[in-house]
């Protein structure tokens, strides 16, 4: 933060602080982060949630014939557990801080002063964004270790994965608080997203394990080519065509999620 010299109304000199996108984003994060540790049920389902919902995964995966699609228990309940993480840590979890943010007048009273719109949104999303990514870091650590999964063979497939799938699912999460009335409501505008991923993405039931027609729809879904890049970047199979496949879709989501903010996120309390 730097300052510039001004004159006052008496016209003597004084120093105004003159602060930058960064700085400003950074104070936001720091006082979102604050609130965010206040809120039990929130750190319940951003933490412990995508923690849990793993483990009840292991028998299932286990009664599937992974092995004859070239996979092991580990290598689907690893992107699993990082698709869960997305879902909950950061886009459910999101979407109601932004829904609770803008009916308690907090975003309405930021955009009165140098905060942009895009500043306001992303310096908000910063705590759990960072909470996800290293949530996703220690389910990596742990799940190599207990469920001896090799090193990646193409690291750079799971950390584009990652990276994309984490602002996917904040610009997500704030096309449904622009839809979402109430905190307690946000259970419910969330749901489609979170069943349809789970159920359809690759996360529960890996799309190599289904009839091509089937999963060829079912790769379009926007948590689709995140899961399989993160899952390629460990076996190596993606090909060069299937890799820009799945960023391409990635990206087309996240652009149009962030189109959609830009044109229908309601400032004002929906009442």
């Amino acid at each position: 933060m730097s300052g510039t010299t001004v004159k006052d109304s008496t016209g003597r000199a004084a120093t105004r602080a003159v602060t930058t996108p960064v700085s400003r984003m950074a104070a936001l994060a720091r006082a979102e982060l604050t609130l965010l540790g206040r809120s039990k049920s929130t750190l319940i389902a951003a933490v412990l949630v995508p923690l849990a919902l793993p483990v009840s995964l292991v028998t299932v995966v286990e009664d599937m014939e992974v092995e004859d699609a070239g996979l092991s228990v580990g290598l689907v309940l690893l992107p699993a557990a990082i698709g869960f993480s997305l879902l909950f840590g950061v886009y459910s979890a999101l979407a109601a801080i932004y829904t609770a943010r803008r009916e308690e007048l907090v975003l309405k009273r930021l955009r009165t002063g140098e905060l942009r719109d895009a500043e306001i949104l992303g310096g908000a999303a910063l705590p759990v964004v960072a909470t996800g990514l290293v949530q996703s870091l220690v389910l990596v650590a742990g799940s190599t270790v207990l469920l001896d999964i090799p090193a990646p063979k193409a690291p750079h497939l799971a950390v584009l994965g990652l990276l994309l799938g984490l602002a996917m699912c904040a610009a997500l999460a704030a096309v449904t608080a622009a839809v979402t009335r109430t905190v307690e409501s946000a259970q419910v505008t969330t749901m489609p997203m979170v069943l349809v991923s789970m159920l359809a993405s690759g996360i529960t039931v890996p799309l190599e394990l289904l009839p091509d027609r089937l999963a060829s729809v079912f790769e379009l879904l926007p948590l689709s080519p995140v899961i399989a890049l993160v899952r390629g970047g460990w076996t190596g199979d993606l090909s060069v065509y299937e890799s820009l496949g799945a960023l391409l879709t990635a990206l087309a989501w996240t652009v149009l999620a962030v189109f959609a903010v830009w044109r229908w996120f309601r400032w004002e309390p929906r009442r």
